[in-house]
This record gives structure tokens, C-alpha cells and sequence, in this order.
């Protein structure tokens, strides 16, 4: 290959992570400047207020009160299929490196111990 050829290749993988890079300042810097995220922020307030009125309605009314039914579920399932396949992979490798070891370890001990 050519010395143009490797600077030419070269340029163009600049230009297109220097591309990537302005397009994901401009997208962060935008949303910031347009007060998305304060926006969010907002929302999430207006979630609270509004269960702490329904709270305190359940309150005055007498209700049988639980505290989950006023507290927003933060926990979110990432889980899918390659994922679920990923972790039993790394499982089933992690059971294999170990017993592994184990018997290296154990052939070690014989080995040193004479026997």
C-alpha cells in the first residue's frame, strides 16, 4: 500500500470521527441549551407532588396506606435475550476457568508435596 494511500485512509477516518464528535457536542450542547434536561427535572417534581397530594388524600380519607403505591419504580429491566445469553455464558466460563485453577492448583500441591 501506498503512502498516499494510508494518509488518504487516514484523513477520512479523522474526518468522520471529527463529524461524529461535533454532531454529539452539538446534540449534548442543544439540549442543554434548550433546558431539556431542567425540563425533565420538572416532570419528575410534578410526579412527586402529585403522589404526595394523592398521599395525603389517602390520608384524610381513612385509606389503608403502602408506601409502594407512591413511590415511582426506578429500577429498569435491561435484560434481553443476548443478554440473558451473555451472562449464562459468563457463567459457564467462569465455572470452567475455576475448576480449571483448582485442578492445576491440586496437580501443583502433588507436584510439590513429592506424591
Amino acid at each position: 500500500m501506498k503512502r498516499e494511500d494510508r494518509t488518504k485512509i487516514y484523513n477520512k477516518i479523522f474526518k468522520i470521527i471529527f463529524w461524529i464528535l461535533l454532531i454529539t457536542f452539538m446534540t449534548l450542547y442543544l439540549s442543554q441549551a434548550t433546558g431539556y434536561y431542567e425540563y425533565e427535572l420538572h416532570q419528575r417534581v410534578v410526579l412527586t407532588e402529585e403522589k404526595i397530594k394523592q398521599f395525603e388524600k389517602d390520608v384524610a380519607e381513612g385509606k389503608n396506606i403502602n408506601i409502594e403505591n407512591y413511590l415511582e419504580n426506578t429500577n429498569k429491566d435491561y435484560s434481553n435475550k443476548l443478554s440473558s445469553i451473555g451472562y449464562n455464558l459468563s457463567n459457564t466460563i467462569g465455572k470452567y476457568v475455576r475448576i480449571s485453577i483448582e485442578q492445576t492448583l491440586k496437580a501443583l500441591t502433588k507436584i510439590v508435596e513429592g506424591k
